[in-house]
């Protein structure tokens, strides 16, 4: 996994899982108390995630939220948005551009 960016866009690349998840969880909270208005995830560079991956996600969400900020994602992959619709979670974060679940490609 690699995050790379400031505190108002990080692009996040690679796998997100339980083997990283201290060290993102740490760098979003990080950059979530050092900046202001919208931070925005960048989503394109990543691979994959798990469970524990989408928990430091709606962990950055809940904490955006307690910061006075607002988490977006952008440039979700397909794969990823299909797990966020299946969970009902694309009702929950903010994604640019939204995700229709009925446009999304079946696999």
């Amino acid at each position: 996994m690699h995050i790379r960016g400031d505190h108002a866009e990080l692009v996040v690349g690679g796998r997100l899982d339980v083997r990283n998840a201290a060290d993102a969880r740490s760098l979003l909270h990080s950059a979530l108390d050092a900046g202001r208005g919208d931070l925005v995830l960048d989503l394109t560079e990543l691979d994959s995630w798990d469970a524990t991956g989408l928990g430091v996600i709606m962990g950055a969400h809940r904490r955006a939220g307690r910061t006075g900020r607002r988490l977006v994602l952008r440039g979700v992959p397909d794969r990823m948005q299909r797990l966020l619709v299946a969970t009902r979670l694309h009702r929950i974060l903010a994604i640019e551009g939204g995700i229709e679940a009925e446009s999304l490609p079946r696999v």
